[in-house]
């Protein structure tokens, strides 16, 4: 069956006239894509927000990691497209239905059935997640043949970096500490993350135990000192049993937790998971320096 509907999808394509006359290189390889794809797939959360960012609505997109089925920030621009399983698990069979001219993936969540995915479609694979997703974005917009478009909003967003860093001024001295919360669960959040390469960006200091060009690790409440810093930013990832929050409160009842300097300086921010973690796309980081500008009491530099 999905042999004949994809025979039938390249028919239609070639009847209308689409050709496919681009070479895109990426992580799995060399791919031929159509000049003007019209119905693009996309299987991650970041490659989601980065066709959004420049107007482009996918016709078939993985859930997002919080919310039903789509994160908040997005989900008004997402009511008509179809959810295909999560990043982890993609309903193939949802997703042939769909009929794609192209499919945006990464080799991280999807090396395993790229070849079923370019049985279907042309499939264009970035070759790794967590602080890649500039990189990510630039290939994506090239894919679909709207790279101008996708560098002006990447060239925009280091723009306001750049401006939210000079009215920082002084404050860049901070250490700033991040901590996740997740079910029975909690991490420290290092530098190659989605929040640590913006505030790396933005000109931030880590403390000493976060300093680190790696994404997360776990530890255990006897290791809460390592949250210290000039400012403590948290947040926690809550699907909606309780299980996050729960650990969330549990932590930040500790004692451990309660004697930290920055606790008691109260300059402890939670913001949210979604935009500062799971996410992962160029409208959550234009919503992180929101957060930054909030926390500092900043006008906007949108």
């Amino acid at each position: 069956m999905i042999r004949t509907i994809v025979a039938a999808s390249t028919l239609a394509m070639l009847l209308s006239g689409t050709a496919m006359a681009r070479e895109i290189t990426h992580a799995m390889g060399v791919t031929d894509v159509p000049d003007n794809p019209q119905r693009i797939v996309v299987l991650t959360n970041e490659g989601t927000e980065a066709l959004l960012a420049i107007g482009v609505t996918p016709v078939g997109a993985v859930k997002s990691w919080l919310g039903d089925p789509w994160y908040d920030h997005i989900a008004a621009d997402m009511a008509e497209v179809t959810v295909l399983g999560v990043e982890s698990a993609v309903n193939l069979e949802v997703l042939v239905s769909l009929e794609p001219d192209l499919i945006l993936g990464n080799k991280q969540r999807h090396e395993a059935i790229y070849e079923q995915l370019s049985a279907i479609a042309p499939t264009v694979i970035s070759e790794r997640l967590r602080g890649d997703w500039k990189i990510n974005m630039a290939l994506y917009t090239d894919a679909i043949a709207k790279g101008a478009e996708g560098q002006a909003a990447l060239d925009a967003f280091d723009a306001r970096v750049g401006a939210l860093s000079a009215a920082l001024g002084p404050s860049l001295d901070e250490k700033i500490s991040i901590a996740r919360f997740m079910a029975a669960q909690t991490r420290i959040m290092f530098k190659d993350s989605f929040s640590g390469l913006i505030l790396a960006q933005l000109g931030f200091h880590r403390p000493a135990t976060q300093d680190k060009d790696e994404f997360a690790e776990e530890i255990t409440k006897e290791r809460i000192p390592e949250f210290e810093g000039d400012r403590l930013i948290y947040f926690t990832y809550e699907t909606g049993n309780g299980e996050g929050d729960t650990q969330e409160a549990d932590w930040l009842a500790d004692p451990l937790w309660q004697n930290l300097a920055v606790v008691r300086a109260g300059k402890v921010r939670e913001v949210s998971d979604a935009v500062w973690n799971t996410a992962g796309g160029i409208i959550a980081g234009n919503l992180l320096l929101d957060d930054i500008e909030a926390i500092y009491g900043l006008p906007s530099t949108r």
